[in-house]
């Protein structure tokens, strides 16, 4: 795999093929890949900055980013993915830091909330956030809200 292209792109500024191909890796991952039936288009992502990392004009890694009172209080991070062939690279670390970057771009440093699938805390500790709150059910997975500091 060749090196990775970002982009943030404002809803309104996807093209039809970025659209499509961010919701299908969304349903290969969290649809398919793992079992879990749920409403993947949530009414969110037109106030979502939708960061797309591709290698080899292939989408490989993407997340949305959210100002702050969309999903939380804070500033948030969600549907955080890489492609399953493109696991194990480091791609989801990069990810997560090219999407804080983008907020704090956007936005200017300040707390991030997210909604973590618990089976990912040590992943998401690795970036500085920390488990907020007990363990709860979402879309028949266990999560919790995790917070990272300014």
């Amino acid at each position: 795999m060749s090196g990775l292209h970002w982009r943030a792109v404002p809803f309104d500024a996807l093209t039809a093929r970025d659209l499509y191909a961010v919701l299908q890796l969304r349903t290969e991952v969290f649809v398919i890949e793992q079992d879990c039936a749920y409403q993947d288009m949530d009414g969110a992502d037109p106030a979502a900055v939708h960061l797309l990392g591709t290698a080899d004009d292939e989408l490989v890694a993407y997340a949305r980013c959210f100002p702050p009172g969309v999903k939380f209080v804070e500033a948030s991070i969600g549907r955080v993915i890489t492609r399953q062939a493109a696991r194990g690279l480091g791609i989801g670390h990069e990810l997560m830091r090219q999407a804080m970057a983008c907020m704090f771009q956007r936005w200017g440093p300040q707390p991030i909330r997210i909604g973590a699938q618990a089976r990912l805390d040590k992943f998401y500790q690795q970036h500085g956030f920390s488990k907020q709150g007990e363990p709860y059910i979402e879309d028949g997975q266990p999560h919790v809200e995790m917070l990272r500091p300014a």
